[in-house]
């Protein structure tokens, strides 16, 4: 193999080199960010693309959503409560260029934010809220993590709260005063039962009081819900209005009749 044709073979080896590394394919969830000789070229869209080698530079911007879990941090209430609360932040870029031109490497610094914002926020409220309303403190830190990030070209479209934990001893108390609230309230309740029933059995008597008849036919009922036992014996009490007439013109005969039985026994 002569000369010429050696070198003819190592430049177009060479060149096929050089054009795959230069042939740059950008997925559907990315955008190109390409610096030539250091500035800024037009944003690359999903496709096969040239880049020079040595003379351009890219760098892919992910634009999915990222999951971030910020770690534990230690919070002092209002009401100079201790905890450790993590949270998750669901973010993603909006627009790739100011990601890459406005800070060095947008989810850390995301991250930070979330996490002095967090420390901050809980930090101005009692521990009552946090436990209780954890769905405006999460709007609430969304809007200032957004507020802070948007420069960078980040939107967070969730913050969310998840564990909150505090000292034992807490636990206990807060456990001993949802016993306390428990048992107040069912006090109140049994005690409205009570004043209920003490005020339909004041209007049942009113009623039975007014109506003479009504309150016969109740104490026939109750005989009859007596009697409804085929063992029991049921003692039919008789109101001395009518028996006393019975025994004034009862009396002296069955006296007359206890007589006659004796002298014929005689």
């Amino acid at each position: 193999m002569t000369t010429p044709t050696v070198a003819i073979a190592a430049l177009a080896v060479l060149v096929l080199i050089a054009l795959a590394l230069s042939l740059k394919i950008i997925t559907q969830y990315e955008r190109g960010i390409v610096f030539r000789l250091g500035r800024l070229r037009p944003v690359y869209e999903p496709g096969l693309h040239l880049v020079v080698p040595f003379l351009e530079r890219l760098v892919r911007v992910d634009t999915r959503v990222v999951t971030l879990t910020i770690p534990p941090q230690e919070v002092i209430t209002e009401d100079n409560v201790p905890a450790r609360v993590n949270a998750v932040v669901l973010f993603n870029v909006t627009d790739p260029v100011k990601a890459v031109m406005a800070v060095e490497n947008y989810a850390i610094a995301t991250s930070q934010i979330a996490q002095t914002t967090l420390r901050s926020v809980l930090g101005r409220v009692d521990l009552d809220t946090v436990l209780a309303h954890r769905s405006a403190l999460n709007a609430d830190l969304r809007d200032i993590i957004e507020k802070l990030t948007e420069p960078w070209g980040v939107e967070v479209s969730v913050v969310e709260i998840k564990d909150v934990e505090i000292p034992e001893q807490m636990q206990r108390a807060m456990a001993r005063g949802a016993e306390a609230e428990r048992e107040r309230r069912a006090k109140i309740i049994n005690a409205r039962g009570e004043l209920q029933a003490s005020e339909e059995l004041r209007q049942a008597a009113d009623t039975l009081s007014k109506s003479p008849a009504s309150l016969q036919l109740r104490y026939l009922q109750t005989l009859l819900e007596l009697g409804a036992d085929q063992n029991s014996t049921v003692v039919f009490p008789l109101p001395m209005d009518i028996i006393g007439p019975l025994l004034e013109r009862f009396g002296p005969q069955a006296a007359l009749s206890d007589a006659d039985d004796d002298e014929g026994d005689e």
